[in-house]
């Protein structure tokens, strides 16, 4: 497995990241969380190999979300997070059918 993936910042909050496959963009993001997310800022093109270490996900988690969704979202650890990062990981949650 090797995936290209391109991941986005959030500007609304710290520590929110979106991986997309490179050739997608963000074409598969479903624009009610894109709204929420706000407009993505481009952190880094990385290779997703399965001996690849990710600082708050797995490779695997990742790609699997990546073939099924068309997209992971990354929230800040539980820590950091406040009420509207918690209202987007349960739209995550209801979009991918969780």
């Amino acid at each position: 497995m090797k995936i290209i993936c391109e991941i986005y910042r959030s500007p609304k909050e710290e520590g929110m990241y979106l991986y997309v496959k490179k050739e997608e963009g963000l074409s598969k993001v479903p624009q009610e969380l894109l709204n929420m997310f706000g407009r993505p800022q481009q952190a880094m093109v990385l290779l997703l190999t399965p001996g690849k270490k990710l600082a708050h996900a797995s490779v695997e988690k990742v790609a699997e979300s990546l073939e099924e969704k068309g997209f992971y979202l990354q929230l800040p650890p539980r820590n950091e997070r406040d009420p509207e990062a918690e209202r987007l990981r349960a739209l995550n949650s209801k979009l991918s059918g969780n």
